[in-house]
């Protein structure tokens, strides 16, 4: 299993394109899943950063790239009981960031099929936040409708990444697509 730190979905038929464009910016690494590949980069903000203005100078030629997800966070799981513990472990410094925010949680699901329910996992990650934050006195609340952030999970295979975007990241990085 690949070491990364971003997952990278393209356009039907463009996979090459896509891989030669992001191929600058990191190490790529190919995946058993269907227009889907990896990258490791430095940098996670200097990679988006780049990224959106790359593709502000030539539009048309970032139109292969139909999702890219950098995770802060990541961890290699066996089962799904040790996704849902160290999930939790890697979200829970982020419950101070969330208070009296409207946030949700978003699971991209690449593996595991039948064994990890993207749905269940949203819920009880999400359920975890709240109850964190309920635990330092605050409020907070699950909310789809301009939430002020997205925790992200993605997975490949039995590796996750974990990220937390606010309002701000997803208008400034077109490319994050969280949902």
């Amino acid at each position: 299993m690949e070491d990364w730190n971003v997952v990278v979905s393209v356009q039907p038929g463009r996979y090459r394109e896509a891989y030669r464009l992001l191929e600058p910016f990191g190490r790529i690494h190919r995946t058993a899943f269907y227009n889907v590949f990896t990258m490791k980069v430095e940098d996670i903000r200097r990679f988006l950063e780049e990224l959106r203005e790359k593709a502000s100078v030539s539009p048309s030629q970032y139109e292969c790239l139909r999702h890219v997800m950098p995770a802060q966070k990541t961890f290699l799981f066996q089962s799904p009981d040790e996704f849902a513990i160290r999930a939790r472990e890697a979200a829970g410094g982020w419950v101070p960031d969330l208070a009296d925010k409207k946030f949700y949680v978003r699971m991209h699901r690449r593996g595991f099929k039948g064994r990890l329910s993207s749905h269940d996992e949203e819920w009880s990650l999400g359920k975890f936040l709240l109850a964190g934050l309920e635990n330092m006195e605050n409020q907070g609340r699950i909310e789809f409708e301009n939430p002020d952030a997205v925790c992200v999970v993605e997975t490949v295979g039995q590796r996750a990444g974990l990220s937390l975007w606010t309002r701000e990241d997803m208008r400034r990085f077109p490319y994050l697509h969280v949902d």
